[in-house]
């Protein structure tokens, strides 16, 4: 009953908040400038930290579609039941692994250096981390929805695409091992 209550909620506040093209940079420029501030708050914990966060970006994220887009040709094999529980525990894993390294901010700074638009149905915002000695090339990958919403897909770090970078690491796991073994390991690993 809660995972039904919290996948309606997720659902509700994604329909809440659908992004037009011309909002995606000022509106991201928001939410990255919201985590930033959770994130300098000292009199918050890890765990508040992050129950404050992930309801400012989950609802820009198309976790269905980047489950599918990790697994490849491997999502057409599966049932929706398979379909649903690795969902489930993708996202987790990428909700997590977010925060986590969220955690390792210490006082960089976000620019926001603009949108690129290589296809009429995606657009790349074009952000850098700045530390104290370097700085991060950060591109969230947008398409556009069926309804005319823009969603981020992939997340470019330095470069190196998640989705890209997750579909080979399952394409590895699974030419030895079974799709429930995935899960299974999903479900055990943070």
């Amino acid at each position: 009953m809660i995972k039904k209550f919290l996948f309606l909620n997720l659902l509700v506040s994604t329909l809440l908040f659908a992004l037009t093209k011309d909002e995606i940079q000022p509106e991201m420029t928001i939410k990255i400038n919201n985590v930033l501030s959770v994130l300098k708050d000292s009199n918050l914990t890890k765990e508040a930290k992050k129950n404050k966060i992930i309801p400012i970006i989950d609802p820009l994220f198309d976790f269905t579609l980047m489950s599918r887009l990790s697994l490849g040709a491997k999502w057409k094999e599966l049932d929706k039941g398979q379909k649903d529980r690795f969902t489930e525990l993708f996202t987790k894993k990428l909700k997590e692994s977010y925060t986590d390294k969220l955690y390792l901010y210490t006082d960089q700074k976000v620019d926001i250096l603009g949108v690129d638009q290589p296809k009429n149905n995606r657009i790349v915002l074009k952000t850098q981390l700045i530390g104290k000695d370097d700085k991060y090339d950060i591109g969230y990958k947008f398409y556009e929805t069926k309804d005319s919403s823009w969603l981020i897909y992939d997340v470019d770090l330095l470069g190196v695409s998640i989705i890209q970078t997750y579909r080979q690491q399952f394409a590895g796991f699974l030419k030895d091992k079974s799709f429930d073994d995935l899960l299974t390991n999903l479900s055990t690993t943070k």
